[in-house]
């Protein structure tokens, strides 16, 4: 798998999404959802796009088992973060409000799993990390 492409695809996506929800709150004069719209744009966006400028900058292996974690607790949890974030936060379907606020917790400590296994990697692959 190219975990820069992957990266970008799914940011680019995240993009569209949040700047589609920023248009849309502009445009309806609410702001109900602007949580989400932040956390769709930061986390979905702009860190999944720094993930994929850092495998394109730096040579990880690609048969890095931690790297392969990262790029899926990534994805999943990010995921996870912001849709149970708009469920949470709209609560589509009754009745299910505590599954919605799982689906945001689970999501969150995915994504916070992701970010500490980021930083290890830091260190692990340091090697690979040089301005060389």
């Amino acid at each position: 798998m190219d975990r820069t492409r992957f990266f970008v695809r799914v940011s680019a996506i995240y993009a569209l999404i949040g700047s589609f929800m920023g248009s849309h709150m502009a445009g309806g004069g609410g702001s109900q959802l602007s949580a989400v719209h932040a956390h769709i744009l930061v986390v979905g966006w702009l860190s999944l796009f720094a993930f994929a400028i850092f495998y394109k900058v730096f040579s990880i292996p690609k048969t890095s088992k931690l790297a392969s974690f990262h790029v899926w607790s990534s994805f999943i949890g990010v995921f996870g973060l912001t849709t149970g974030m708009w469920l949470y936060n709209t609560q589509p379907i009754e009745g299910i409000e505590t599954l919605n606020l799982i689906f945001f917790i689970v999501g969150g400590t995915i994504l916070l799993i992701a970010f500490v296994c980021f930083a290890i990697m830091a260190f692990v692959h340091g090697k690979f990390i040089s301005e060389e």
